[in-house]
């Protein structure tokens, strides 16, 4: 069974403390563990072999590899809110007091109902829900969707919200390192010498890759060594960043690549300060991936037994943790590198009662240590099955050449099994970096003639190491050098006169492996029905030979009709095995079968590390203006407004907020009010075209504008609706300060540039989004001048000086500003812009001085409900990304002098030029009531749907205070030539009232008001 090695007995366990002891719990089970453990490796010290049933069969699953390509040892990890599904066991760092929980299974993992479906494998075969599901069609919905969706997943989804945190974090560099083996350490080392900026990241929690375990030397030394002081030599420059227990997830275009970080140590992680992942985002010139290699199992029946496990995990288990998986292991081998495992179970007293080769002929190095060792070495030989319900109990080998009914039974309880390796080629492929097959191998690997290219059609991602194919220690080391010198030379640098060559490296050479698919060669459909490609989903040799008789020749078909590689490991590690069993059921070569599409992330991504701070309440953050907590403490009450919080009114103690609003109105059009006016977008166009620029966004003309004076303007989509209105500044013969809606400061923004980078591209033109720089005040009211001289200052507010549409710069009392002579409520009105800095000052100064005039801020609804009294439009309410700016009345705003504007051509359409839109109007109901807000105005009878005929709309409504009764404006059919007439809208509760249609100025039509 599998257990601890004694600390006397080995000296193995290099990544543990003896000393060290933690406890943690698995199925409710208490545990021992040491610190430096993972789950996996605690899990078999424990002896607990069997961690988990399978998804499709519930047949028992163990542990088969030490790393992310374990596609078994998958538990919910934790509890309450910091319960986390699918953790892969053998990446999972032991902790004290971790809580694991095996999944899939009920009641128990030890007696589990759903092992049934094993039973009743021969009528699950690939593809069956295919055919089953599909009659009576009456079944789908209440008898076959309740069963999938019962069935559905592995692991128990969390029910709480997630306590932790998590972050991002934005790298720029040269060269980004992906793998910490001895390939990507001596890439990363050439290029920081040479003055590059280096990030070097590393998915295990040490340097080194599988040097330490696998053996060899590197300058006459242990690679172990090497390893060390090249870590510390690249720790210590100021040009090196590295980073373990970080996973390169994706590459993409124009060398962008995220990679994952776990942060929160190895004790208990809910209780460290600070996030529990850090998801990078990181732009790198040239990116190397060093990601090695992942050994493939082999195909015989049985092989999905709990003990059976990959050689290369066998040795890591061993050399890192000093745990056996059994006391008598058989190694099934088709290449030299399963001797190794042999090797070094003997070495720590392990019994090996045979190694098992496919190939005929076996005289490398390896193979003959393990001669001189003592060991059986059976050649041209196969396992035919391996026995045992739980667990392995013993082995039936065979020739490899023959069907397996001539067997030899041998005694054991883990089998390790070592089929080649596939190079990682994962990251190299996701930007389109395309492969070839290597028939030494048996394994695809990177085309160099074919990377993945940048912008400049040059290459920028170079494999490295056993992610190339080059998996001895030698030829890996040269690799890599090779790849640091690739990027040196790239990125300009040069390497400082004298620099070593690639350091040397001695290990036993290895002879060719013999690609071995199923095992023994000849096996009758039984044993094809037993041997497992994909462990998570149970999908069998049989079902790819199945699948490629019922005509799915395409790999990608394959995949989904078996679902061969769509577990949570991704085809790790069963791809070329389905590949090669797929090209030989269909008679064709592996390269001529290819591969799946690889994309990323290359390990799970958790919603909380893509997430990052966009959680909580709100997926992005509030914008909050520098007035804020001055708001908030007069009691305001906040509405969204884009991404801002702005104050729908101030209510005072006892008021309604209804009666808050109309006091606010009533204040201002009589005495003094204050709007906090900063969250308007407030966008700085520049450049000697700036004008012409401007020109071809608005529908009237900007260029002909004179600095020192603002004009009202209107902006269209290309498609001639309207998308955006404010006002534009001009400060200077090159310079517009162009105002937004508050939620249209970003789009509008965006909307520039992509004008400017893709169609205008040629023209001198500059934009910043100033919104977030500036702190903007409206003064209003009929005693606003008075407000602002009050405070001083040498800015001349006179009429005369400063008049209606007018600017000017300079200070108000102590405060640097900018005012602008602009209303958006029919009243005198001055929008004061001062540094963002001193905003909540300003403000403060301002009601304090006020206080005597009778200022009161007021807020976004009464501003609406002024704006509609002076009939001003708002965009979102009169628009509604259907109108244009004809149906609003708003001929006026636009220049019959331009050739063109974007959206010109589009309102010439003869559905946009129509007599048959409706239009902007007032409305007035007969009893002086509120109309209901998007009320439909119906004509008698109906339309040929069967509805109601609808004539208008109404767009916004109010109560309004200064008029003592309501208003709204509305799109109507014909509205502008119907003046005076009826109309009847519809209620929710199927009543009607009547208004009528009145122009949508009820208030100061002269505009006297505003112009004193």
């Amino acid at each position: 069974m599998s257990r601890r090695l004694a600390a006397g007995r080995s000296l193995l366990g290099r990544r543990i403390d003896r000393e060290s002891p933690v406890t943690f719990r698995f199925d409710g089970r208490r545990m021992d563990g040491l610190k430096g453990d993972t789950l996996a490796s605690a899990l078999l010290a424990n002896g607990q072999t069997m961690v988990g049933r399978s998804f499709k069969y519930h047949r028992p699953r163990g542990i088969m590899a030490a790393g992310p390509e374990e596609p078994n040892a998958l538990v919910n990890l934790g509890s309450g809110a910091r319960l986390e599904p699918n953790q892969r066991a053998t990446t999972t760092p032991l902790f004290d007091g971790l809580e694991a929980e095996s999944q899939n299974r009920w009641p128990s993992l030890g007696f589990d109902v759903g092992a049934i479906n094993a039973r009743l494998s021969r009528f699950l075969p690939a593809g069956f829900y295919y055919k089953t599901f599909m009659w009576p069609r009456s079944f789908w919905k209440h008898v076959y969707e309740p069963i999938i969706r019962a069935s559905a997943g592995l692991g128990r989804a969390p029910q709480k919200p997630d306590a932790d945190t998590y972050e991002h974090y934005h790298a720029h560099v040269d060269l980004l390192v992906v793998g910490g083996g001895v390939a990507g350490l001596q890439a990363a080392r050439l290029a920081a010498v040479a003055g590059a900026q280096v990030l070097v990241i590393e998915q295990q929690d040490h340097w080194g890759g599988r040097a330490a375990v696998d053996g060899g030397t590197i300058e006459g030394e242990h690679a172990e060594y090497w390893v060390q002081r090249t870590v510390e030599a690249l720790s210590a420059l100021p040009n090196v960043d590295m980073r373990t227990g970080c996973v390169g997830s994706g590459v993409y275009d124009h060398g962008y690549a995220l990679a994952a970080e776990r942060l929160a140590p190895a004790e208990r992680p809910g209780a460290v300060a600070g996030p529990r992942q850090r998801l990078w985002r990181i732009r790198a010139r040239r990116i190397v991936t060093a990601t090695g290699a992942i050994e493939r199992p082999l195909s015989f029946a049985g092989n999905d037994l709990p003990g059976v496990m990959l050689a290369s995990a066998v040795r890591d288990y061993l050399v890192d943790y000093a745990v056996t998986p059994g006391d008598a292991v058989v190694v099934v081998t088709n290449n030299d590198d399963g001797y190794r495992t042999a090797l070094a179970l003997c070495d720590a007293g392990i019994q090996v009662p045979a190694i098992i080769d496919a190939r005929s002929r076996v005289t490398g190095d390896l193979p003959s240590q393990a001669r001189a060792a003592g060991l059986r070495v059976e050649t041209g030989s196969a396992i035919a099955r391996v026995t045992g319900q739980r667990r392995v109990t013993g082995v039936d080998i065979c020739p490899q050449g023959s069907d397996g009914t001539q067997a030899e039974r041998l005694a054991c309880d883990a089998v390790a099994m070592a089929g080649g390796w596939s190079p990682v080629v994962h990251l190299w492929s996701h930007c389109g970096g395309k492969l070839l097959w290597d028939e030494a191998t048996a394994s695809f690997r990177p085309d160099p003639d074919r990377p993945p290219l940048g912008a400049d059609g040059q290459g920028f991602v170079l494999a490295a190491g056993a992610a190339n194919g080059e998996g001895r220690l030698g030829p890996a080391l040269v690799d890599g050098d090779a790849a640091g010198r690739a990027v040196i030379a790239a990125l300009g640098l040069k390497l400082p006169r004298g620099t070593a060559p690639a350091p040397q490296a001695r290990a036993p050479e290895e002879e060719p492996l013999a690609p071995v698919w199923i095992m023994p060669r000849e096996a009758d459909a039984a044993r094809r029905s037993k041997m497992w490609l994909d462990f998570q989903n149970d999908v069998k040799v049989s079902d790819v030979q199945l699948a490629a008789r019922e005509g799915y020749e395409s790999v990608e078909h394959t995949k989904r009709y078996t679902t061969l590689g769509m577990a949570t490991d991704q085809g790790k590690l069963s791809n070329i095995n389905g590949l090669a069993v797929l090209s030989d059921a269909l008679s064709a070569a592996i390269p001529e079968v290819g591969t799946t599409t690889f994309r990323p992330p290359y390990t799970p991504l958790t919603i909380g590390a893509i997430a990052g701070e966009a959680r909580g309440d709100l997926f992005q953050p509030v914008r909050r203006t520098p007035m804020h907590d001055l708001l908030d403490a007069a009691g305001a009450e906040w509405e969204p407004v884009g991404h801002w919080r702005r104050p729908y009114a101030f209510p005072r103690a006892g008021e309604s907020t209804h009666d808050a609003v109309m006091r606010e109105v009533r204040n201002t059009r009589e005495a003094v009010g204050l709007l906090d006016a900063s969250t308007l977008g407030k966008i700085l166009v520049k450049g000697p075209d700036a004008g012409r620029f401007l020109d071809m966004l608005y529908t009237n003309m900007m260029s002909s504008l004179k600095p020192g004076r603002c004009r009202y303007g209107l902006m269209c989509s290309e498609n001639g609706f309207l998308m955006d209105d404010g006002v534009v500044a001009r400060i200077d013969d090159e310079t517009f300060l162009c105002h937004t809606t508050s939620g249209g400061a970003d789009r509008i923004h965006g909307h520039m540039e992509e004008w400017l980078q893709t169609e205008w591209w040629d023209w001198k033109v500059y934009t910043a989004n100033l919104t977030e720089q500036f702190a903007q005040v409206a003064v209003v009211g009929p005693r606003a001048r008075d407000l602002l001289q009050s405070l001083g200052g040498d800015i001349d507010l006179s009429a005369e000086a400063l008049p209606f549409m007018g600017w000017a710069e300079g200070r108000i009392g102590d405060f640097k500003a900018r005012v602008f002579r602009i209303s958006f409520s029919g009243e005198l009105s001055f929008e004061v812009a001062v540094p963002a800095g001193r905003g909540a000052e300003f403000w403060q100064a301002l009601m304090q001085a006020g206080a005597p005039l009778g200022v009161m801020p007021y807020g976004t609804e009464a501003l609406h409900i002024m704006r509609a009294e002076k009939g001003f439009i708002m965009i979102g309410d009169e628009s509604d990304g259907t109108v244009i700016p004809q149906d609003l009345g708003l001929d006026w705003a636009i220049s019959k002098k331009k050739d063109d504007y974007l959206g010109k051509r589009a309102q010439a359409r003869m559905h946009m030029a129509s007599d048959e839109r409706w239009r902007l109007v007032g409305l007035e109901t007969l009893d002086g009531s509120v109309l209901p807000d998007g009320a439909y105005a119906v004509a008698p009878g109906h339309n040929d749907t069967g509805q109601r005929n609808m004539i208008g709309r109404v767009t916004s409504t109010y109560h309004s205070p200064t008029l003592g009764r309501g208003i709204a404006m509305g799109l109507v059919l014909h509205g502008p030539e119907r003046m005076g007439e009826t109309l009847s809208f519809a209620k929710v509760d199927g009543s009607t009232v009547e208004a009528q249609i009145v122009d949508p100025v009820f208030y100061d039509r002269e505009g006297a008001r505003q112009n004193v």
